[in-house]
């Protein structure tokens, strides 16, 4: 019973260290993370903080995949309830917009506020960076295969189109958090260009 409770208050001070940890990355970047930092925003001990995630790198991936379910939860499981091709496409950047704009993380996103200070710097923190990236991507090229199967949309290279998106919500993340509003228009516009109806372009 004694090792129950323990078990239990240590999952719960992981998860509040995580969603601050999530915060703090997203604003101050992976390598603003520190274990006194964390001990004082969450009202944890040092000592507490160490105990639980070690090093410093495994504190970083762990933010890192706090931040990649709480996105899956808010973005990727409610798009879900769409059948796959154009609609579950423009559910994906519907929710995306909300979980961007709202914004879920303080800085807004923790993948595109940190994948730069980690792309030329190879180990276990850019590995779980990368791997987000590009189950993203792979989740928009997917259901731009599944519309042009489908016959929703002209035939037009996924995986190029896929890329494009992601970089234009990659620029649309900077502009939210500089205050654009306007850019949510201007992201459902580019997306809407690949979904064009083969008829339209015939």
């Amino acid at each position: 019973m004694i090792s129950d409770k323990r078990l239990l208050r240590g999952a719960r001070s992981r998860q509040i260290v995580l969603r601050q940890a999530v915060d703090t990355a997203s604003l101050d970047g992976l390598e603003g993370l520190s274990f006194g930092k964390l001990a004082t925003d969450t009202g944890l001990s040092k000592a507490g903080v160490q105990t639980l995630f070690k090093t410093k790198e495994i504190l970083q991936v762990a933010a890192v995949d706090h931040a990649r379910e709480m996105f899956i939860d808010a973005v990727i499981r409610p798009a879900g309830t769409q059948p796959h091709g154009a609609a579950r496409l423009r559910a994906l950047i519907e929710h995306w917009i909300v979980y961007a704009a709202t914004p879920l993380f303080a800085g807004g996103c923790l993948r595109m506020a940190n994948i730069a200070d980690f792309d030329s710097h190879p180990g276990p923190v850019r590995d779980a960076l990368v791997r987000d990236q590009k189950d993203w991507i792979g989740a928009i090229a997917a259901e731009l295969r599944h519309a042009v199967t489908a016959g929703e949309i002209a035939d037009l290279d996924t995986d190029l189109a896929a890329f494009q998106i992601d970089a234009v919500l990659g620029a649309a993340n900077s502009a939210l958090r500089l205050g654009d509003t306007d850019v949510v228009h201007k992201v459902r516009r580019v997306v809407e260009g690949f979904l064009v109806a083969p008829s339209a372009q015939s």
